[in-house]
């Protein structure tokens, strides 16, 4: 039986009908697939292989750590060199007051791991979420997350949880001195790239300490560069109480955190002890890819092109007007093909939307796309939208392939 055919049937599946690619190596930008056939990756995991694939430093890291020790024992009780050493230099790169970090194994656990400290800190219940936001599929981040598709099969939830509207300022009225927290993405991902406007962010920090409630930021998605500095937060000239953290936190290891000032951290050393444990979290060899991987995030400078990258990506996808599409615009490719799509582009560095009338319509460009050798999707909130969030390190050349694939058949579909 094919390995397709052994998936299908013995690993779960999340959806009814998986893409079922077989792809058997990845390196840099690029996916190959059993065929042969390759991709330039749009994706990369999802905001996960920001310094690309399989990145030389971070392989050499990785199998120097296999040489002294996998895992030893729970988090949290031994001194294990990676997580010290990968927590120190985070903490060198954060504001003075996020200089504790817990490590989880995932960014849904660092969500947990959150809600029960602004829980434990704060002896208040109520945590106050965003529609359209996401924080991972567990059952306290399921029960804050802001789309009621995904949670109403699943219920009964937290209770005392509170979704408000994203850049809403009468919204923010509704947090007040009972609310232990409110979590919000820096930059809403799943939402099809929604940015704060008119310093909405710095308003929700100010009703946060009007309040006494613990502002956490979930840069899961949008951290290590992905919108154009190294925490999105430093745009919006914010600091949270609690910063979430995943996906590239691990250089392409499975590795999460929430990060804090440590007197909030410590509320869960005690009362009870073990207030917050976790087997798999901060896993030696996951620290130092990880590690590895932060260290060639900035040596290498990535984080400095990202701004470049994301207008070049802008200019091929703009509309027939020349200028970025602010609205709908129609496609038009320069051998006089009539217009035939409709759509719109949305991006905040190398975190990019386009928009068009349907997922139906979205769903057909993308598998078309697959087939061209483009790997991209759809997000959760906004499955009308193609998602664009490659690794930082695509060449020039790669951009301007994947764009002129993609005007191809915005014109021809």
């Amino acid at each position: 039986m094919s390995n397709r055919n052994l998936f299908l049937q013995h690993v779960g599946q999340t959806s009814e009908a998986p893409l079922a690619l077989e792809i058997v190596k990845a390196e840099g930008s690029k996916l190959f697939d059993i065929n042969g056939k390759e991709y330039i990756d749009l994706i990369g995991g999802i905001s996960v292989c920001n310094v690309g694939h399989r990145h030389p430093k971070v392989i050499e890291a990785i199998k120097k750590q296999l040489d002294d020790y996998l895992h030893i024992m729970v988090y949290g009780e031994l001194v294990q060199s990676p997580q010290v050493q990968y927590a120190t230099m985070l903490t060198q790169h954060l504001p003075a007051s996020l200089n504790s970090v817990f490590f989880t194994a995932s960014g849904s656990e660092a969500t947990e791991g959150a809600m029960k400290l602004a829980k434990r800190f704060s002896g208040r219940t109520q945590i106050v979420s965003f529609k359209n936001s996401y924080h991972g599929s567990t059952q306290g981040a399921l029960s804050i997350m802001g789309d009621e598709y995904w949670r109403n099969a699943f219920r009964p939830l937290l209770p005392d949880t509170m979704q408000l509207h994203y850049n809403s300022f009468e919204d923010l009225e509704n947090i007040t001195e009972r609310t232990a927290c409110v979590i919000a993405e820096t930059v809403q991902a799943e939402a099809g790239v929604i940015v704060p406007q008119n310093n909405w962010l710095k308003a929700l920090r100010e009703k946060c300490n009007a309040t006494g409630t613990l502002l956490v930021l979930d840069e899961i998605q949008c951290g290590f560069g992905r919108n154009g500095s190294l925490w999105a937060f430093e745009q919006f000239d914010v600091v949270p109480d609690i910063l979430l953290l995943g996906k590239a936190l691990g250089g392409g290891m499975p590795l999460g955190a929430f990060v804090a000032d440590k007197k909030i951290m410590d509320s869960l050393s005690y009362n009870p002890v073990l207030g917050h444990i976790n087997t798999f979290g901060g896993h030696p060899v996951c620290c130092a890819a990880g590690l590895a991987a932060f260290k060639v995030l900035l040596e290498e400078k990535l984080i400095d092109r990202v701004k470049e990258k994301e207008a070049l990506f802008v200019q091929l996808l703009k509309g027939p007007d020349g200028s970025k599409p602010a609205k709908p615009q129609y496609t038009k490719a320069s051998d006089g093909l009539e217009p035939s799509r409709r759509y719109s582009v949305r991006s905040c560095g190398l975190m990019l939307a386009i928009e068009f009338e349907s997922f139906e319509v979205n769903k057909k460009i993308i598998d078309v796309l697959i087939a061209e050798g483009i790997f991209t999707d759809w997000f959760l909130f906004a499955s009308n939208s193609l998602r664009i969030v490659p690794p930082l390190v695509i060449s020039e050349e790669e951009i301007r392939i994947a764009c002129k694939k993609i005007t191809e058949v915005l014109c021809n579909n």
